[in-house]
This record gives C-alpha cells, structure tokens and sequence, in this order.
C-alpha cells in the first residue's frame, strides 16, 4: 500500500461511491418507472431501439451489482476491524499489497483465486 492509501481509506472510498452510484441508479430506475407509465405507446415493440423495459432491467441489474459490491466492501470492512483484513480466506496466508491496493475487497491471494477461477470455469 502507498503512504496514502491505506486499507481503510482505500475501503471508504470504495464504499462511498458504491452509494454515490446506487443513488444515481435508484434515481435512473425511477424516472424509467415514471416514464414508462406515462408513455402511451407500445414500448414492446418500439421500432426506435431499445425498449423502456430492457432500459429498467438493466439499470435494476446494475443496482443489483452495486449492491452486492457495497456489501462486498462492508464485509472488508468488518474483517479489517476483526484483524483478519488481508488474510486469505483459503490458504491463510497475506494477500500481497498491490492486489489489496487494486481490489480492497479481494478474500483471496492470487494463486487461490486463480484456482477458485479454474474449478468455476465449464470443462
């Protein structure tokens, strides 16, 4: 970690624009909702592109993706206040600084979760 960024900093940043961007998702997905009921026109088969349905389930799939990373940076957080901060989850030992400084929210050091990668992976 650099002098300036340490975990917790790294950790709040993060955090803070997860929710920065889950308002301005919410806020997206309402004025879709708003507009959709407002239109009077058949958005299922709207000739000019993308449907208002299609727009509303993407940025509630985005919501949904912001939300779990603002959980994933909540549990990074605890672990930090419990000491287990940095620790993989699977062999024990530390997660080098530059993944942590990348990915403040990683569980794993690199060879696991290149492992954990391969076993996920169709074969």
């Amino acid at each position: 970690m650099t002098a300036h960024a340490t975990p917790r900093r790294l950790l709040e940043a993060e955090r803070e624009a997860s929710i920065e961007r889950m308002r301005a998702l919410e806020h997206d997905h309402a004025d879709i909702v708003d507009a959709a009921s407002a239109a009077n026109s058949d958005d299922e088969h709207d000739p000019e592109g993308a449907t208002i349905a299609f727009e509303r389930e993407h940025v509630a799939s985005l919501l949904d993706q912001t939300r779990d990373q603002l959980g994933r940076v909540d549990a990074a957080l605890r672990r930090l206040d419990e000491g287990s901060y940095g620790v993989c989850e699977r062999c024990g030992q530390q997660i080098a600084a530059g993944r942590l400084e990348a990915r403040p929210t990683a569980t794993m050091c690199i060879a696991c979760a290149s492992q954990a990668d391969r076993h996920r992976a169709p074969g």
